[in-house]
């Protein structure tokens, strides 16, 4: 993942950041349609994220319109780790990430009329056989309210 600091800012072009128009007019089309529990999955950049998508992704007060999960890949990349310096430096930036992690593993979701759950499962090292897998974080979604709720 590549950040292009900004004054004040970071921003990844190569994610949400970098299409502006064409994620307001996914957004808008979340906003006018009558789709209740609207989640974006996401993949291959080598990390977990949670993410609630809102309505101004420049406005931290706007609505959640989404939810964003985006799952790592299980082996590639070496082991990972739980953080990176450069994410860690944008994180404050983006009030609407609620979750990074650097490790491989997957997701692991649970899609109810009620909820839908999120564990993001991970390893410790992928170099060498036997690694336990764990829970590293769990969110839940409650239907109609697309903000993330950590468990």
């Amino acid at each position: 993942m590549e950040l292009t600091p900004g004054p004040g800012r970071g921003f990844n072009p190569d994610a949400w950041d970098g299409y502006v128009a064409n994620r307001d007019r996914i957004v808008a089309g979340l906003v006018n349609s009558p789709v209740r529990n609207a989640l974006v999955l996401t993949g291959d950049v080598h990390s977990h994220w949670a993410a609630e998508v809102r309505q101004r992704f420049d406005d931290p007060s706007s609505p959640a319109v989404a939810t964003e999960l985006v799952t790592t890949s299980i082996s590639s990349g070496g082991d990972g780790s739980d953080s990176r310096d450069e994410i860690e430096a944008v994180l404050p930036e983006n009030p609407h990430i609620r979750y990074f992690n650097g490790r491989r593993g997957y997701i692991r979701t649970r899609i109810t009329a009620k909820e839908m759950r999120a564990d993001f499962r991970v390893l410790p090292y992928v170099s060498r056989p036997g690694a336990p897998v764990h829970t590293a974080a769990s969110f839940v979604v409650a239907d109609r309210n697309p903000a993330l709720h950590a468990m």
